[in-house]
């Protein structure tokens, strides 16, 4: 429901590449792997009816400070 809703943590940070130009060509080949990752996802839901494994089971890590 968040990717529905552009509340994801990957439309999140294509809309802060966006607020920050000095990104450059870096923040534009991120976003480019970002939308893919969105499309593929949209894919494997399409097909399995659930979030990929890798958004289903993904868990803030907590140990790093």
């Amino acid at each position: 429901m968040t990717v529905l809703n552009d509340l994801d943590r990957f439309h999140l940070v294509m809309d802060t590449i966006d607020r920050l130009p000095q990104t450059g060509d870096k923040g534009i080949y991120l976003k480019q792997q970002l939308k893919d990752k969105l499309i593929e996802h949209k894919q494997y839901i399409d097909k399995h009816g659930e979030d990929l494994p890798e958004i289903r089971n993904w868990k803030w890590d907590l140990t790093h400070e």
